[in-house]
C-alpha cells in the first residue's frame, strides 16, 4: 500500500466495491491514483460477453472514488475534521472516449475546482498506461453533517 494508506483504509467501500489501489500524490489542490480493473471480475461475464468491457459506471466509480471522496477525505483531514464523515458523490457530467478492457490499468487525475462547506467539485481524468485519455469530466460531491 502507499504511503496514503490513512486516505485508502477511510474509504467508505466493501473489497469487492473500492476502486483504488493506490494514491501516487495528494495536495489541496488535486490528487492523482491508480487501479487496475481484475481480468476475472464477475462483470465481464454479462458485459459484452464476447467482447468484455468495463462497464462505464464503473469507470465513473472509480474516477469518483479516487479523485472526488480520496480528496474530499484528505481535504477533511486537512482543516481539522477528525471524526469520520461519510463524503458522498452527488453529480458527474462525464465524456467516455475509449474502452477499458479486463485487466487494464488505470490513472486518475483529478484537480479541485473549489471546496467549501464541505462540497467538492472537480476535473477529473482517467488515462491509459500510453497515457491516451479513456474518460474525462467533471464531479462533485459533499461530507454528510453528523
Amino acid at each position: 500500500m502507499s504511503k496514503y494508506k490513512d486516505i485508502i483504509s477511510a474509504l467508505p467501500y466493501g473489497p469487492d466495491f473500492c476502486f483504488v489501489d493506490r494514491l501516487s500524490d495528494i495536495t489541496v489542490d488535486g490528487v492523482t491514483g491508480y487501479y487496475s480493473f481484475p481480468e476475472k471480475a464477475d462483470y465481464y461475464d454479462s458485459h459484452f460477453p464476447d467482447h468484455p468491457v468495463t462497464p462505464g459506471v464503473l469507470l465513473t466509480e472509480c474516477m469518483a472514488q479516487i479523485g472526488l471522496v480520496c480528496l474530499g477525505i484528505f481535504l477533511a483531514k486537512a482543516e481539522g475534521q477528525t471524526e469520520a464523515r461519510p463524503f458522498v458523490f452527488t453529480e458527474s457530467q462525464v465524456h467516455y472516449l475509449q474502452q477499458v478492457r479486463p485487466g487494464e490499468q488505470v490513472k486518475v487525475v483529478s484537480e479541485k475546482v473549489y471546496y467549501r462547506l464541505g462540497k467538492l467539485k472537480c476535473k477529473v481524468t482517467m488515462y491509459n498506461t500510453g497515457g491516451e485519455r479513456i474518460c474525462y469530466g467533471t464531479m462533485a460531491g459533499m461530507t454528510l453533517k453528523p
